[in-house]
């Protein structure tokens, strides 16, 4: 191409540049003149909606209108097509005064569905098949003066326990209201309803961890300001010691004591010296003493074994400031045996109910009469004959024969709880049902069976105001009883599925409870107790 005509050509494009921005910046100008003076465009009122100067009407309404004109203060809605109100539905018509709903069906009414309306004043959600209402529905609504929910078929339970309480605090005038369900409160005023009408508070026994091992007796203590369980395994011989581990939230393992096919791990603390009874199978009895200097569980003393030849539970307990534990024997040549803390060890202070196998031993208080004192008594429980009642002599500071149960054979164990000062007992049978008995004053009155195949452990237990028993079985799951104070009998509460379970264990650390659930054929499950309030 020529140099001349090269840049002829640049010339005009350099001239075009300027005269694209004239252009630009005229169109710009003469918008801004066809809009000058003129206001914004207000809402329009709504579809399926009817406006006046300063209220709405809408009718089969397919949604909730995300805006209105501006001079609406009150909005109603009648025979809607929608069936939520859902989160901030009304955040863009912050000048509403009056909102009215009315023959409608509505599935889901959120808790901040009324959110943004500082300046409500009246709000009716009459006639519009209601059951409940969520817990803040009021919430934010500070200028309410007048409530209307007549017409709906509140379900007065739990969920509603909240609106019990909200209308005797409330200064906005509510139409009265009525109950619908259940049968008990039908046709009812709620506000003559209390929260003490409510019973919503529920437990369960959620598992928590699994211990990978059998094991048999399951015991906790507390030693220098700590909360331990010791976990007696039969199959390795050991007693494990564990401990709450506050970053991860489970239990560690603390230390262990080697033995041979021990059966039981008791610890007892005397004065700030802890001690542990190992009872085994084989390779007799032992007691251990925590070295606290070498960190360590140190044997101490043995137990007799002419005596103690086949241990099966050990108790522990204290009398007029002395210590004693027993150990229930059952071989057919041992001897159900008392020791009692000298100063520097324990000693044989008593032989009770020799050649019977004893299979169980409880330590528990009675009054024989209403007007005595509790004095302390065992309760043996034998493969060969029916549970025997020993009451304690403060003047030979010896156990004498009293009385057995009647007509319970066959008895595996007996385990003691109290309710509002009452003494029961739950005594387990592995053929037969188990039972539930009430202290009478002279004997053990019937109060309730429970059917127990295969059972080994009935265990009562109380965490908080809390009243259980738990039943095992080797051959279904456990049942697991929660005490109704009306009935004043146990009533079926949960289900756990255990291996051939042998011990129950409340433990309680940092204000969690936990059960402790031991296994001779699966592993040693721990579960934690859960409290649900229904009305939060």
């Amino acid at each position: 191409m020529e140099p001349e005509k090269i840049k002829r050509m640049e010339s005009a494009s350099n001239a075009s540049i300027p005269l694209k921005r004239i252009a630009y910046f005229l169109c710009i100008l003469s918008v801004l003149l066809l809009t000058e003076g003129k206001k914004p465009t207000k809402p329009k009122c709504p579809a399926l909606c009817t406006c006046t100067k300063d209220n709405a009407l809408c009718e089969n309404a397919r949604s909730i209108p995300r805006s209105v004109p501006p001079d609406v203060i009150s909005l109603s809605f009648v025979r809607s097509g929608f069936t939520e109100i859902l989160e901030g539905s009304f955040i863009l018509t912050p000048s509403l005064q009056l909102l009215l709903f009315t023959s409608n069906s509505f599935d889901v009414i959120s808790d901040d569905a009324f959110t943004g309306l500082p300046h409500l004043e009246y709000l009716s959600l009459a006639n519009n098949n209601l059951q409940t209402l969520p817990k803040d529905i009021f919430k934010g609504l500070d200028s309410l003066t007048n409530v209307d929910l007549r017409g709906n078929s509140f379900n007065c339970d739990c969920k509603l326990k909240w609106l019990v309480e909200w209308l005797d605090t409330t200064n906005a005038t509510v139409e009265e209201i009525y109950c619908e369900n259940p049968p008990e409160y039908k046709k009812r005023k709620i506000r003559s309803l209390s929260s003490k009408d409510f019973d919503c508070i529920i437990t369960e026994f959620a598992a928590s961890q699994l211990l990978p091992y059998q094991s048999l007796s399951i015991d906790t203590f507390t030693y220098m300001n700590d909360e331990y369980v010791v976990i007696a395994q039969p199959f390795t011989g050991k007693c494990i010691f564990l401990e709450w581990d506050h970053v991860e939230k489970t239990f560690r393992n603390y230390d262990n004591i080697t033995g041979t096919s021990t059966v039981v791990c008791k610890p007892i603390v005397i004065e700030t010296q802890l001690y542990v009874i190992v009872a085994q199978l084989f390779g007799g009895s032992h007691i251990y003493k925590r070295d606290s200097f070498a960190n360590k569980f140190i044997k101490i003393q043995d137990i007799e074994i002419l005596k103690i030849r086949k241990p099966n539970d050990i108790e522990t307990f204290k009398i007029e400031n002395n210590w004693y534990f027993v150990v229930a024997d059952s071989s057919k040549a041992g001897f159900t045996t008392v020791y009692k803390w000298n100063g520097n060890g324990f000693y044989s202070h008593q032989s009770l109910h020799q050649w019977y196998r004893d299979t169980d031993v409880e330590y528990l208080e009675i009054a024989r009469t209403p007007q005595t004192i509790r004095t302390p008594h065992l309760i043996l429980s034998s493969s060969s004959q029916r549970p025997v009642i020993y009451q304690w002599n403060k003047s030979t500071k010896l156990f004498t024969n009293q009385t057995d149960i009647p007509n319970m054979e066959d008895v595996y164990a007996v385990k003691h709880f109290t309710v509002k000062g009452d003494v029961y007992i739950c005594l387990t049978r592995f053929i037969g049902d188990s039972k539930v008995m009430k202290w009478g004053g002279s004997s053990f009155v019937d109060v309730q069976r429970m059917p127990s195949r295969g059972s080994m452990v009935f265990q009562p237990l109380q965490i908080n105001n809390y009243q259980y028993a738990i039943l095992g079985s080797d051959y279904s799951f456990t049942q697991v009883y929660n005490w109704d104070a009306e009935k004043a009998k146990f009533v079926k509460f949960q289900e756990l599925n255990i291996q051939a379970p042998r011990s129950f264990t409340h433990v309680s650390i940092n204000k969690h409870n936990f059960l402790f659930a031991s296994s001779f054929k699966g592993r040693t499950q721990i579960y934690t107790h859960v409290i649900v309030d229904l009305s939060a």
